[in-house]
């Protein structure tokens, strides 16, 4: 990515902007660095504080964040954490776009249909590098012994990593009470999120959107970038160890107060309005510097 990207930026842009913390994101910035083109970082300060958590995402932010000019913070626990480290931008609480891109999807779906069956969703995903092997494993276990239960109907969706979905379809595949389903596009998870009583999940996308719908989530790691959620109490770290997540699932599907609880639909990582923030101060900042120049 950053060899291939550097022709592009041979006629310098006044600013190169960057999402996330993949590893497009942190080639398309260092070849921006490269040639000394300013870069802005969308969603920046994002931090656990342990480079192997989540891996390599830890470490790819945090090399983005070093060196950007402009940097657009979801919270304002990520702009604490940039404060933290002195980094040299520009930092702008803006909340996340990821939060606009949420709420515009569920302005378009239709109605949720009606189930045919009384037993609760279980919706499940995962895909974390770091959990690979016997992380993967638990998970699978975990799952496995919740559908044994009987407790709820459970709709696993399959990663588009092919090792990870593998992993999931030998673990699962035949198993009673479990649906396998093909990785689907953003508007199709959001109305199945929309349908579930809770959601088990290692993204970080769906630690932000199950807030704002109000449907519990368990996460599927030890540590997270985004502790807004379980300070909101919408969200409760279980790791993979099989026994804490069939354990905490099994509390929230028999304890309907418990699961109402973690059910308040709550915003903490934005309104919606991150786009025009960000516009703005991109516009804010290119207009002084053309004045400097």
């Amino acid at each position: 990515m950053r060899r291939a990207l550097r022709p592009h930026l041979a006629s310098p842009p006044a600013l190169l902007v960057v999402q996330g913390d993949t590893s497009s994101a942190l080639g398309a910035a260092q070849a921006a660095f490269d040639l000394a083109v300013p870069v802005a970082h969308v969603e920046a300060g994002l931090r656990t504080g342990d480079p192997a958590a989540p891996w390599p995402e830890e470490i790819y932010r945090t090399a983005i964040d070093e060196r950007a000019d402009l940097l657009f913070a979801p919270t304002e626990t990520a702009a604490a954490n940039l404060a933290a480290e002195d980094v040299p931008g520009a930092a702008f609480v803006t909340g996340n776009s990821g939060i606009d891109a949420t709420l515009s999807a569920l302005a378009g779906l239709p109605p949720p249909s009606l189930r045919e069956t009384a037993r609760p969703l279980l919706l499940v995903t995962c895909h974390r590098r770091e959990s690979w092997g016997e992380g993967l494993s638990g998970i699978a276990a975990a799952v496995r012994s919740i559908a044994a239960l009987g407790l709820a109907d459970i709709r696993f969706v399959l990663h588009p990593n092919a090792h990870v979905a593998a992993a999931m379809r030998q673990a699962l595949n035949g198993c009673s009470g479990i649906e396998l389903t093909p990785p689907c596009g953003h508007a199709e998870m959001l109305a199945m999120m929309r349908e579930a009583a809770l959601i088990l999940s290692d993204s970080g996308g769906m630690q932000e959107e199950a807030p704002a719908l109000g449907v519990p989530i368990l996460v599927l790691r030890d540590i997270t970038e985004r502790p807004e959620g379980v300070e909101t109490g919408n969200a409760r770290l279980v790791g993979t160890e099989p026994d804490r997540i069939v354990g905490e699932v099994v509390r929230l599907l028999t304890d309907p107060r418990a699961l109402a609880a973690m059910s308040n639909r709550s915003l903490p990582y934005g309104d919606g309005s991150a786009a025009p923030r960000i516009a703005m101060a991109v516009n804010s900042w290119l207009e002084a510097r053309r004045l400097r120049a």
